[in-house]
């Protein structure tokens, strides 16, 4: 009982001195300290160093030294090297500094040189032209660090792997107020890419050389790297992937690792005959007496295959559609000239769609492909009833700047009953196609736009039941201003010229309303109507879109709209149908929610609840 005793009583004075230290005010951990005499930066500054001084473990004589200490090296950085500081403790605990400046260094001399390849390399020339210090200007330590960070990172970046300075010194002379500063860089040779080694690819390798975007001999870049390792992640092809310059083999041996085993390449190069390994010392020894001028770099590209079969289940609400349910079905490769095979099931209570996409990539494969799609829908809303298979051939090419053009030709069988009256036909079309879209960031865009131009045409001459051009344009803009205030504006139009309108299917038709065209109405609900008051469909649409959003707090926006548009049969309708309203905007993990109430113009007493998840693009 006593050994016990004993040891609850040191366990119960531990924890009694212990306990002020948990309680101690937030004052004994960081210096309150009143600054006077200096500019708000170098006051700023000073404080910065002065932080998480706990002034309880210092003696008065002690903490007024370090106080001085560190304002000293505060206020250095500045160029003052000789500030008088006086120092006084209130009996509140709080520190009070009074400072007087003191002369500020000027330059003196100031000498910054760039040897080797990179004295010729624009980005150097232009990081020294840019350095903001000239000679009997105050002394500042930032930009002399930034300069040296720069010059260094620059190396790195762009192949110059032999870099060091040869001086690097800053001289200060407080009595003089003057300093000295001398910066000498010597970026040695630039490195220049060598071949690429691909190992790991499931995919023939020249689909994966077309789209690297150098060549041996090229100067290095690491910006270049980091674009091929992009690329390759593009294809989808991939689950990882990793290019590499192999640094260690610049001049053609291989170092064992300081601590034994094998180095890191070693996986990459399986395939490889085994070079001869020497150590540190004796590769420094050979290279003092005849230093190899390859400065070429091999490239390690390492990717390991993506999943063959890979699956995705939505589930989504919207008040034009109900519930939503698609189910995905992607196949990233399936032979090894990289071909994908995608297919969508779509399921709501107007609609039902099963599609699929075969591509076919060509030399460039993000740019350049063949493109078989083949679908059939089934649609049931209002006064559409139609049942549609698809079979389209399609030439993809994506340009430099974003755009994609698309040529075509598309086949459509469409069984159907529009506003009361049926008929079934075989359509034949080609068609071209342009768009762009861009956004950032992806998943809530504060910046972007869409563009989108199509046109189609049918002739009776080779087969088709009707006869038609149609033309659809879509634009689309995000702009934000400040942090706070989100714009969006949208406008879409089409036409179709033809002789004999009943012969289009309700596929090829325009119909307006809905959260995606006009709020306030219904969905697909605009379009003229024939003498029974049913939906027939128009053979021209506009719509257009003004939006103002405002950020609330956080993920979380209001938001006020108007919304115009119709679609009818001659251009120039009497009036457009106008809805307005407002709503809030979530940004959720899983994408943006949207919640509007809009009230139709034309029908006082008319509101509607309009909800849906998923981006504006």
């Amino acid at each position: 009982m006593e050994r016990q005793w004993r040891w609850t009583s040191a366990t119960g004075r531990t924890l009694f001195a212990a306990f002020p230290l948990l309680c101690v005010s937030h004052s004994a951990w960081a210096l309150d300290a009143t600054i006077e005499g200096v500019a708000d930066e170098i006051s700023s500054n000073i404080q910065a160093y002065l932080q998480n001084m706990d002034a309880e473990q210092y003696t008065q004589v002690r903490l007024e030294g370090e106080i001085r200490r560190r304002t000293q090296e505060a206020m250095r950085v500045y160029g003052y090297y000789e500030p008088e500081i006086t120092v006084e403790r209130a009996a509140d605990e709080r520190v009070r500094l009074e400072i007087e400046q003191g002369p500020q260094i000027e330059i003196e001399i100031l000498s910054i040189n760039v040897a080797g390849d990179a004295s010729n390399d624009p980005p150097f020339q232009t990081a020294v032209d840019d350095f903001p210090l000239q000679e009997g200007d105050a002394l500042r330590h930032a930009p002399w660090d930034r300069l040296r960070g720069q010059l260094s990172g620059l190396a790195i970046e762009r192949g110059y792997f032999d870099w060091g300075f040869t001086d690097r010194r800053m001289e200060v002379r407080p009595y003089l107020q003057s300093a000295r500063l001398y910066m000498d860089f010597d970026s040695g040779p630039r490195y220049q890419f060598g071949q690429s080694l691909i190992t790991g690819s499931h995919i023939e390798l020249d689909r994966l050389q077309r789209i690297q975007p150098f060549e041996s001999g090229d100067p290095y870049l690491a910006e270049t790297l980091a674009e091929y390792n992009q690329r390759l992640a593009e294809t989808g092809w991939f689950s990882s992937v990793s290019v590499r310059p192999r640094l260690e083999t610049a001049q053609e041996l291989t170092i064992a690792p300081t601590g034994g085993g094998a180095p890191w390449w070693t996986e990459a190069t399986a395939s490889q005959p085994e070079r001869p390994r020497i150590s540190s010392a004796a590769l420094s020894s050979a290279l003092s007496i005849n230093k190899s001028t390859n400065n070429r770099l091999p490239i390690d590209v390492s990717v390991e295959p993506a999943d063959r079969h890979q699956f995705e289940v939505g589930i989504g609400y919207a008040t034009d559609v109900g519930p939503r349910l698609r189910f995905g079905w992607e196949q990233p490769w399936i032979n090894r000239y990289g071909h994908s095979l995608n297919h969508d099931l779509y399921l709501s209570a107007p609609e039902q769609r099963f599609t699929g996409v075969y591509n076919v990539p060509l030399d460039d494969p993000l740019r350049d492909s063949y493109r078989l799609q083949y679908g059939v829908r089934h649609l049931d809303d209002s006064d559409t009833q139609s049942v549609e298979g698809s079979v389209e051939l399609a030439r993809r090419w994506e340009f430099d700047n974003d755009w994609i053009q698309s040529v075509y030709f598309r086949t459509t069988y469409e069984d159907f009953e529009q506003g009361g009256e049926a008929d079934q036909v075989w359509i034949f079309y080609p068609g071209i196609q342009w768009s762009r879209t861009r956004t950032r960031p992806q998943r809530f865009p504060l910046w972007g736009d869409r563009q989108q131009l199509s046109l189609e045409y049918s002739d009776k001459a080779w087969g088709s039941d009707a006869q038609f051009a149609r033309l659809t344009a879509d634009t689309e803009w995000i702009r934000t201003i400040g942090n706070n205030n989100r714009f969006v504006a949208r406008i879409s139009l089409g036409a179709i010229e033809t002789d004999d309108f009943s012969k289009l299917p309700p596929s090829l038709r325009f119909f307006v309303g809905g959260d995606r065209s006009v709020r306030g109405y219904s969905y697909e609900s605009l379009s003229p109507r024939n003498e029974e008051g049913r939906l027939r469909g128009g053979q021209q649409m506009l719509t257009s879109t003004l939006e103002y959003q405002r950020r609330l707090t956080g993920d979380w926006w209001g938001a006020t709209f108007v919304d115009n548009g119709d679609a009818f049969d001659n251009w120039g309708p009497n009036e457009l149908k106008t809805g307005a309203g407002a709503g809030v905007r979530w940004v959720s993990p899983v994408g943006p929610i949207r919640l509007d109430i809009a009230h139709p113009f034309d029908d006082e007493d008319d509101w509607r609840l309009h909800f849906s998840i998923g981006p504006e693009f």
